[in-house]
């Protein structure tokens, strides 16, 4: 089994009212902490390559020092399109508000995603980082997320944090018309679901579990 793991994060920085967003660090950061434990390389990859903007929210004044080093792939973005799939073992999409501008419906994700769905291999997800799954279609045209069961940031996580005007769609909603399965825990609670090769976390709290979770299926 190739020992890596392909990590793909959002290249946007704002949302429409122009606050700040990115990557939600902790998205990146603990389950590419596992997956390097474990013995897997980790690439960092998105759709325009270079340095991945971070979430300011994400921050926090003291940083886990485990967290030293790990975040070098995100520093220097691989292209998508440049990166050879058949090298890795399993891909994990990462969140932060800005995956819900640049991965629904995005032809190069949905490339990638049909790779990992035809060679059978790992596909995880935490929290917005699922809103790759928007629009992505199976061997028979089928949504991807139909009759599959999931999970991602919900409804009431956004209205908590008043995002519902913030964001161009609500992401339980979306996927539900796409015929998931999706399910939640309370807002902001630690939430994994697993169908087959597939393993999505909820939020940001759900991370490490994720991560964990999508190891094991790669061993």
């Amino acid at each position: 089994m190739e020992k890596k793991i392909l990590f793909i994060a959002t290249n946007v920085d704002e949302l429409e009212d122009g606050q700040k967003t990115g990557l939600w660090l902790q998205e990146f950061v603990e389950p590419a902490t596992e997956c390097k434990q474990a013995g897997f390389d980790v690439t960092g990859a998105s759709i325009k390559g270079g340095r991945i903007p971070i979430d300011p929210n994400s921050y926090s004044n003291e940083l886990p020092r485990v967290w030293d080093g790990v975040m070098e792939p995100i520093h220097d973005t691989e292209k998508l399109e440049n990166i050879e799939l058949n090298d890795y073992a399993g891909v994990f999409f990462t969140g932060g508000h800005g995956t819900m501008l640049d991965f629904p419906n995005q032809k190069v994700i949905h490339s990638v995603l049909q790779h990992f769905i035809d060679e059978d291999k790992v596909i995880g997800a935490v929290c917005h980082g699922v809103a790759a799954f928007i629009g992505a279609k199976d061997s028979s045209g089928n949504p991807y997320t139909k009759g599959k069961t999931i999970t991602g940031f919900s409804t009431k996580e956004e209205q908590e944090m008043d995002f519902t005007d913030k964001v161009p769609f609500l992401l339980e909603d979306q996927l539900k018309e796409e015929g998931a399965n999706f399910h939640t825990a309370d807002p902001f609670e630690e939430h994994v679901e697993e169908d087959g090769k597939l393993v999505t976390g909820q939020n940001p709290q759900s991370s490490l579990a994720a991560a964990e979770a999508f190891l094991k299926k790669l061993t």
